[in-house]
C-alpha cells in the first residue's frame, strides 16, 4: 500500500512569482483608476471619494520578467535591502567574538547551580529575548541558542518546548510588540511616511502586555510538567576561565548597549533614518572586531556569513516590491484600494481595524518577512487607512502585530522550522501547544488596536 505524500508548502520565493504571475495576469482585468492626493502636514494624503477610472497599462510579457530586476532597483528597496544585509552581517560579526553566548551562558549557570533562583531561569531570558526582538529585532538569531535552551530545559527538569519557547517565544513576543525594531517599526513608519519610531510610549505598554501574558502562559505550562525528581544532566561543565567574560567581551556588550541608546536617540532627536542607522550598525560591527581581537579575515568571513543567511529575505523584498511596481504601473493600485475601502468603509472603524488584522496575519503565512511584508502592504493599508479613519501610526501597529504573532506558528517561515529542526520537534506538536495560547495574545492585540482606535493613536 503507498502511502500518501504529505503536503509541502511551495517556498515563500516561488509564492511570490506565483503572486506576481497572479497579479500581473489580473492588471488586464482590474480597471485603472485613482485618487486624488492633497498635502497634508507634509504628507500627501488620499482625499476621500475622489477616486475616478482612468485608462489601465496592463502588463506585458516583457514587464512581467524585468519585474523582479525592477524590485531590486526601486530606491526603496535598495535602502531596506541594504540596511537589512548590513544589520545581519553586523549581528553574525559579534557573535563571532562568543560575546552573547558568553553572557547568555553564564547566566543559565547561575540559575542551574542555584535552586533557589529557578524559577526566575524562564522570566529572566524570556524578557532578555523579548527586549532583543522588540529592539534590535532578533529572529533568525534564535536558531543559534535553541540548542543551549533545550539541553539548559532538559537539565532544570522542563522539557524540549520550554527549551524552545524561552528564546524563540521571547524574541517573538518583543517582536509583535516591537517599540524599536528597525526591521518592522522602522521601515513600516518609513513606508507610511510618518516619523520613524514615533508614538514609542503606546508601543511600550504593548509590549509589557505581551511579554507579561507571554511570560505567564509559558511559565504556567513549564510548571505543570516540572519533574523534580528526574533531571536530565546538561553538558555545561566549562572550567571557571572558560565561563569568565574577558575584557574585550564586557566592553563590546557595553558598546552594543551604548549603540541602542544612540539609536533611539538618534531617530527621535536628529531624525536618523534607514541610512544613518545602517552606518551606525556598521560602526557597531568594526569597533566589535577591532576590540575582539578579530582577525581582517575572520570579521570579514562572519560579516559575509551574516548577509548570506538573510539573501532569502532580500528576494523577498524585492519580489514583494516588484509586484507593488506592476500593478503602480497599471495603474491599479488604486483601484484595489477603493474596492478594499468599499468593503469595510461603511463598518466602524473598530471593526474594520481588526479586519485588518485578520487581513495582515492571512498575507504574513505568504511573506513571513517582516520588512518584505511591510513592503509588500504598508503601501497600500496606509492610504486605506486615510480612507476608513485610521491613523497610519495605528495602521503600522496592526501591521506588526499580525506579522509577529503569525510568524511563531506559521510553517512557511524559515525560522520556525529552522528552530524546530534544531529541537527536533515537529510542527503539528507545537503547532498543538502554540495554538490557544496565540488566540491569547492575539486578544491583546485587537484590546491595543481597539484603544489605539479610540484615542486616535498618531
Amino acid at each position: 500500500m503507498s502511502q500518501k505524500k504529505k503536503f509541502k508548502t511551495p517556498n515563500t520565493i516561488i509564492l511570490l512569482l506565483l503572486l506576481l504571475t497572479i497579479f500581473a495576469g489580473l492588471t488586464w482585468v482590474i480597471p485603472g483608476g485613482t485618487f486624488e492626493r492633497v498635502e497634508k502636514n507634509g504628507k500627501q494624503v488620499v482625499v476621500p471619494g475622489s477616486y475616478h477610472e482612468i485608462e489601465s497599462n496592463p502588463t506585458g510579457i516583457s514587464d512581467l520578467i524585468l519585474a523582479p530586476i525592477n524590485g531590486f532597483l526601486d530606491h526603496s528597496a535598495i535602502e531596506i535591502i541594504l540596511f537589512v544585509l548590513i544589520v545581519a552581517g553586523v549581528f553574525t560579526l559579534i557573535d563571532e567574538t562568543q560575546t552573547i553566548k558568553k553572557i547568555i551562558h553564564r547566566s543559565a549557570s547561575f540559575f542551574k547551580e542555584n535552586p533557589r533562583f529557578r524559577p526566575l531561569f524562564i522570566p529572566f531570558f524570556m524578557t532578555f529575548f523579548s527586549v532583543m526582538g522588540a529592539t534590535f529585532g532578533m529572529s533568525e538569531e534564535t536558531i543559534v541558542f535553541t540548542p543551549l535552551f533545550v539541553t539548559l530545559s532538559l537539565a532544570l527538569g522542563y522539557n524540549k518546548i520550554v527549551g524552545v519557547a524561552i528564546p524563540f517565544v521571547g524574541a517573538g513576543l518583543g517582536f509583535a510588540g516591537a517599540v524599536y525594531n528597525p526591521f518592522t517599526v522602522g521601515i513600516g513608519q518609513g513606508l507610511a511616511d510618518i516619523p520613524i519610531f514615533s508614538g514609542a510610549e503606546f508601543r511600550m505598554l504593548l509590549w509589557l502586555a505581551m511579554t507579561i501574558t507571554g511570560i505567564f502562559m509559558v511559565k504556567r505550562y513549564a510548571d505543570s510538567i516540572y519533574n523534580s525528581e528526574v533531571i536530565e544532566q546538561a553538558d555545561l561543565q566549562e572550567t571557571e576561565k572558560e565561563n569568565q567574560l574577558s575584557w574585550q567581551q564586557t566592553t563590546i556588550f557595553s558598546l552594543f548597549i551604548f549603540a541602542m541608546g544612540l539609536l533611539v536617540y538618534g531617530v527621535n532627536v536628529w531624525g536618523w533614518y534607514i541610512i544613518e542607522l545602517s552606518g551606525l550598525f556598521l560602526t557597531l560591527g568594526v569597533l566589535s572586531a577591532l576590540i575582539g581581537g578579530l582577525k581582517a579575515n575572520e570579521a570579514v568571513s562572519a560579516f559575509q556569513r551574516g548577509m548570506s543567511d538573510v539573501l532569502g529575505a532580500v528576494l523577498v523584498i524585492a519580489l514583494s516590491k516588484s509586484i507593488l511596481i506592476i500593478l503602480t504601473e497599471a495603474n491599479t493600485i488604486d483601484t484595489l484600494l477603493h474596492y478594499l475601502s468599499g468593503l469595510i468603509n461603511e463598518l466602524n472603524p473598530i471593526v474594520s481595524g481588526n479586519l485588518m488584522l485578520v487581513v495582515q496575519a492571512m498575507i504574513n503565512i505568504f511573506v513571513p518577512s517582516g520588512s518584505g511584508q511591510a513592503a509588500l502592504t504598508i503601501p497600500i493599508m496606509a492610504p486605506l487607512g486615510d480612507l476608513i479613519g485610521l491613523t497610519r501610526q495605528t495602521v503600522v501597529l496592526i501591521y506588526q502585530l499580525g506579522d509577529g504573532i503569525n510568524n511563531l506558528i506559521i510553517p512557511t517561515s524559515g525560522v520556525t522550522m529552522g528552530v524546530l529542526g534544531m529541537a527536533k520537534i515537529q510542527w503539528d506538536d507545537w503547532a498543538k501547544w502554540l495554538f490557544p495560547k496565540l488566540l491569547v495574545l492575539y486578544v491583546v492585540g485587537i484590546i491595543f488596536i481597539t484603544l489605539a482606535i479610540v484615542i486616535g493613536y498618531a
